[in-house]
């Protein structure tokens, strides 16, 4: 089993399509993961939006969305010979800490991510889900990298 995390992004699809030469009909779960709006005013630290947002909405939206992309990229899969399916998870903590529990739960060989091409100076200060799932995985990490490089 395979998990590849997928944001609907050009270096998501990439990673699919990677997936699919290295593993050709291989079972692969397309995860794509979201954020409570709980943790987004944490991390805004703003009563404001707090205050009038409807949590449960808003919620019951990006989870709504983060399935359709993940069934977007379970679709992708499915065209390039993998047996996908599709999945989503909420974010407890971080990106990163979501695909690992995914990875574990689903009892995964290997994780599939792609970069968003981040180098440097902005990698650090932006940090990247790449590194820190290389960095915590049990399992091996593929990272395709980013295709447009500057």
């Amino acid at each position: 089993m395979i998990l590849i995390a997928y944001d609907g992004s050009d270096d998501a699809r990439a990673a699919i399509e990677e997936a699919a030469k290295l593993w050709p009909g291989q079972q692969v779960t397309v995860l794509s993961v979201w954020t409570p709006f709980a943790e987004v005013v944490a991390h805004a630290s703003t009563g404001f939006v707090a205050g009038m947002a409807d949590y449960d909405e808003i919620d019951a939206a990006s989870e709504k969305l983060a399935g359709e992309r993940s069934r977007e990229g379970a679709e992708l899969a499915s065209s390039l010979g993998l047996a996908a399916t599709a999945s989503e998870r909420a974010q407890a903590s971080t990106t990163a800490e979501a695909i690992l529990a995914e990875a574990s739960d689903v009892g995964v060989q290997v994780i599939v991510v792609g970069t968003r091409g981040l180098t440097g100076v902005k990698s650090l200060l932006l940090g990247s889900v790449s590194h820190a799932v290389v960095h915590h995985a049990t399992v091996p990490v593929l990272v395709v990298p980013h295709s447009k490089r500057d």
